[in-house]
C-alpha cells in the first residue's frame, strides 16, 4: 500500500504533530527577503560587522557577493580558527539497510528503483563496525533508507546499542520519528540525529517526493526539534542543492538551523551542504539549479560567518581537492572510509551487498585524509568527545 499525503503541509495520522512556529517563521523570513534587491555597498556594509543578523546572511548568499569572496575566505577562516582552531573532526557513515518506501525521484534508494536491497543482521553489523573501529573511526554515523517495516526502531536502537562497544559518539541519519522514538534512541545511546530537509521550496518539494512518508514537509522540517525534545544533544540540517533554487536553500538551510539554536541554546549544531550526484534508479534531476563550487564555497563561507560556532560538513560528494579547501576556510567535520552501499567492509557479506546510494567522488581512508589535511596545516581529530 502506497503511504501518502495529498498536500505536504499535511500529517499522516502515526505522525507527532507540534509546534509549526519555526517553519512559519522560515517561510516568513524568506518571502521578505526575496523582495531585497541587493548591491556591492550591502556587501561591503555586512563585512564590516561582527555579528550578523539574517538579513546579513541573505546579502552573503547573494549573487552581490559573488565578488568579495577573497574578503568573505579571509573573514570565515578567521572564525573557524576562533572557534574551532586548526582541528577538523573526523567520522564514518555506516549504512546499515537500503530498504525504502519513499518515492523520491533523485535517490538511488527509491521504493521504484531496480537496486539490490539489504538489511544487516545483529552479526554483520557489528562485524561492519568491528571493521570501522580498527581504522581508528571513533564516531559513527549510522544511515538506513526509509522504512519502518524494514528497519523499525527496534532495529535501530540495537545497532546503537552494538555502536557504543565500539565508538565514542553514535549519529543517526534514519527517517524521520516522533518523540518518544528519540528518547528511546537516546537512551539507547545515541548522541545525534540529522536529517536532511532536500529543498526548501513546497512546490519542488511536492515533485520530488510523490509519496511516502518523507511527502509530509512539514512533517520533516520539525524532526530536529522532535529530535531535541526526545533528548538529543545535537542535530545536523542539510539541503540537497541541485533540486531547487539554490539560493532559497541555503537561506533557509542556516536560517533553519539558526531559529532551532536560539529555541534550545544547549543543542549543538550541524550543517551540511550536499550537491546531486548521479546514481542509479532514479530520475534526472533538472540542471537549471545545479551550482559550481564557487557558489558553493560562497555559502560555505556565508554559514561560516553567519554561525560561527555551529559544526559544518562537506560529504564525499565532492572531490577532495574541494573539500580540504573547505575544510581550510570554514567546514569543520569531515568523513572518511566511506561507502555508501550495505555491508562493503567485511567479507561475509559480499555476495548478498545491497547497492549504494550515490557515486561518491572522494573515497580517501582517515589516515590519508589525515596525511592531506596536514599539509593544509588541519589537524585531524577522531574524537573531540568524553562520554562520563
Amino acid at each position: 500500500m502506497v503511504v501518502n499525503v495529498k498536500d505536504v503541509r499535511d500529517y499522516l495520522p502515526d505522525m507527532d504533530q507540534i509546534s509549526e512556529e519555526i517553519p512559519k517563521k522560515i517561510e516568513a523570513s524568506y518571502n521578505k527577503q526575496k523582495a531585497r534587491t541587493i548591491t556591492p555597498a550591502d556587501v561591503r556594509a555586512v563585512l564590516q560587522k561582527d555579528r550578523l543578523t539574517p538579513d546579513d546572511y541573505y546579502v552573503l548568499l547573494s549573487d552581490a557577493a559573488e565578488g568579495f569572496l577573497d574578503a568573505m575566505a579571509e573573514k570565515a577562516r578567521m572564525l573557524r580558527r576562533q572557534y574551532f582552531g586548526d582541528n577538523v573532526n573526523s567520522f564514518s557513515p555506516l549504512y546499515i539497510a537500503n530498504y525504502c518506501e519513499n518515492g523520491c525521484r533523485y535517490c538511488g534508494f527509491n521504493s521504484k528503483s531496480g537496486i539490490k536491497r539489504a538489511m544487516l543482521t545483529e552479526e554483520e553489523i557489528e562485524n561492519e563496525m568491528k571493521a570501522l573501529a580498527a581504522e581508528g573511526i571513533e564516531d559513527v554515523l549510522i544511515l538506513t533508507g526509509e522504512s519502518d517495516k524494514f528497519s523499525p526502531i527496534e532495529y535501530i536502537e540495537m545497532a546503537v546499542r552494538l555502536a557504543k562497544k565500539y565508538f565514542r559518539v553514535v549519529s543517526l541519519e534514519i527517517y524521520p520519528a516522533n518523540v518518544k522514538d528519540y528518547e528511546r534512541l537516546q537512551k539507547a545511546g545515541a548522541d545525534f540525529v540529522t536529517v536532511f530537509q532536500e529543498t526548501y521550496d513546497p512546490e519542488s518539494y511536492s515533485y520530488y517526493h510523490p509519496h511516502g512518508h518523507k511527502r509530509s514537509m512539514i512533517y520533516r522540517m520539525n524532526t530536529q526539534e522532535r529530535a531535541a525534545m526526545g533528548g538529543m544533544r545535537g542535530v545536523g540540517f542539510g539541503a540537497l542543492f541541485g533540486l531547487s533554487d539554490p539560493l532559497r536553500d541555503a537561506y533557509c538551510l542556516g536560517l533553519h538551523a539558526f531559529l532551532l539554536q536560539r529555541k534550545y541554546p544547549h543543542l549543538e549544531i550541524a550543517i551540511s551542504l550536499p550537491r546531486i550526484r548521479p546514481t542509479h534508479g532514479a530520475e534526472d534531476v533538472d540542471n537549471t539549479n545545479r551550482i559550481g563550487e564557487r557558489k558553493l564555497m560562497q555559502f560555505i563561507l556565508a554559514i561560516r560567518m553567519f554561525m560561527p560556532f555551529a559544526s559544518m560538513t562537506i560529504s564525499t560528494r565532492e572531490r577532495k581537492e574541494f573539500r580540504d579547501k573547505a575544510m581550510y576556510y570554514g567546514a569543520t567535520k569531515i568523513s572518511a572510509s566511506v561507502d555508501t552501499g550495505i555491508g562493503r567492509r567485511t567479507e561475509e557479506h559480499e555476495e548478498d551487498e545491497g547497492e549504494e546510494q550515490f557515486v561518491i567522488a572522494d573515497n580517501r581512508t582517515l589516515d590519508e585524509i589525515e596525511k592531506d589535511l596536514a599539509e593544509e596545516g588541519l589537524y585531524v581529530l577522531r574524537n573531540d568527545y568524553i562520554r562520563l
